[in-house]
């Protein structure tokens, strides 16, 4: 069974994406903070993380997803940024920070099921 972390600082949107992912055969796993995603990243290994940029904490979205993507012990794990920030500059940075794919809320939960199912398959 694949797993997946959502990252998000609103439950709504946590709550939200685990509805969508509901019904598939996915391990689902929250984060509601950076630091809380890394710690579960290093302990867990999902093969994908759904991250927000922007999150209260030392650690935003475009920083932990470098560090995931940095550290190779974490090869595996692909990440999809799930943000706000729709500007071009933004998905400019999170491509440079490594991230495998850019959906800015709101976003279509097929659009996203679809990419979730080419990244894992």
């Amino acid at each position: 069974m694949k797993k997946i972390l959502i990252v998000d600082d609103q439950e709504q949107v946590r709550e939200l994406v685990e509805v969508t992912l509901s019904g598939k055969d996915y391990e689902v796993l929250q984060a509601d903070n950076g630091r809380r995603a890394l710690e579960i990243v290093y302990a867990e290994k999902p093969h994908l993380v759904l991250m927000d940029i922007m999150m209260p904490g030392a650690v935003d979205g475009l920083e932990a997803t470098r560090i995931i993507k940095d550290t190779p012990a974490l090869s595996g794990c692909k990440v999809i940024m799930l943000t706000a920030k729709g500007q071009e500059s933004d998905k400019n940075l999170g491509q440079q920070a490594g991230a495998d794919g850019y959906f800015v809320k709101p976003f279509s939960p097929l659009e996203l099921m679809n990419k979730i199912a080419e990244i894992l398959d």
